[in-house]
């Protein structure tokens, strides 16, 4: 089946589902997605197929394409967490995530200057060093690809299967904001500095530095699109 007819009906279906076009309840029908899209059934299959696996809906025999609430939905998903950024959901999702990092990522650089393997520390390093000198350029799109890469190498760097499989959330928020213009026009050179530090400790082999550099960088973070979701409830579920 066509690559791009796939793509475009699970982003058409999803976005409707994350923004509230089809809110938690709906039911929808194959045949009229797949008129309604002008696409084939079997096209129709293989997105609602990746649409619940993503916790957004389910199908129900002899009833049809049922929309799963939020709490249904994958959170840790690159994809909802995009889709959700592109959205009005964006407040309530940069807080969750940031909240989340504030609370994983300085005790992954804290293992990480326990545990991390020499070669890893080395390339940690020198992407730190790249990045103030991208950063100081101003060169914004360079910088997030060596920011995610950053804080990959400090999750996978801890030793913690489940710390280094947060990368691709952590990573599509820091892409989510910049595509947002929630970054400077030039990093702060103490945040910069900050990333050194972080590099600096886990190389030497310095748990608690490497964890006090960190919780700087989590708590600029949070200060600078804390305005983003200023007046956003929290959901509670039950």
């Amino acid at each position: 089946m066509p690559l791009s007819l796939h793509n475009r009906v699970i982003d058409e279906l999803g976005r409707a589902v994350i923004d509230g076009r089809s809110p938690a309840g709906t039911v929808l029908h194959s045949d009229d997605i797949a008129q309604t899209q002008g696409v084939s059934r079997s096209v129709v299959r293989e997105a609602i197929r990746v649409l619940a696996a993503m916790g957004l809906v389910e199908s129900v025999r002899r009833i049809g394409i049922r929309v799963l609430p939020q709490e249904r939905w994958n959170a840790y998903d690159p994809t909802v967490i995009r889709w959700r950024l592109e959205g009005e959901g964006k407040g309530a999702q940069l807080r969750s995530l940031s909240e989340l990092r504030s609370a994983v990522e300085p005790m992954a650089a804290e293992l990480a200057a326990q545990h991390c393997p020499e070669e890893l520390s080395a390339q940690l390093m020198a992407v730190a060093a790249q990045m103030r000198t991208v950063g100081r350029a101003g060169d914004l799109n360079r910088f997030l690809e060596l920011d995610i890469l950053f804080h990959r190498l400090v999750l996978h760097g801890s030793g913690n299967e489940m710390f280094a499989s947060l990368d691709e959330p952590i990573g599509a928020v820091l892409s989510g904001r910049t595509d947002l213009g929630l970054m400077p026009a030039r990093p702060h050179e103490t945040a910069l500095q900050w990333h050194v530090d972080v590099a600096d400790a886990i190389q030497g082999g310095h748990p608690e530095k490497a964890r006090a550099a960190m919780e700087l960088i989590m708590r600029r973070t949070i200060a600078e699109v804390e305005p983003t979701w200023a007046d956003t409830p929290r959901p509670y579920f039950a």
